[in-house]
């Protein structure tokens, strides 16, 4: 099952699970989307992966 980070690992921003504003890779390094904007290529700074943005995770009542 796919971690759902809690913060950016740049900025530590709170990134909530049922949100749209996370970006990850394949080794789930999780960012916001301010932190990913100046990268035009959306490579992750830690491992030089494509970074996608993260599916949200709905909550359960």
């Amino acid at each position: 099952m796919l971690e759902m980070k809690q913060l950016c690992e740049r900025c530590d921003k709170s990134l909530k699970a049922e949100e749209h504003e996370a970006f990850i890779c394949s080794f789930e390094c999780t960012f916001c989307r301010e932190c990913t904007q100046h990268d035009l290529k959306f490579n992750c700074p830690n491992c030089g992966g494509v970074l996608v943005q993260r599916p949200n995770r709905v909550k359960k009542d």
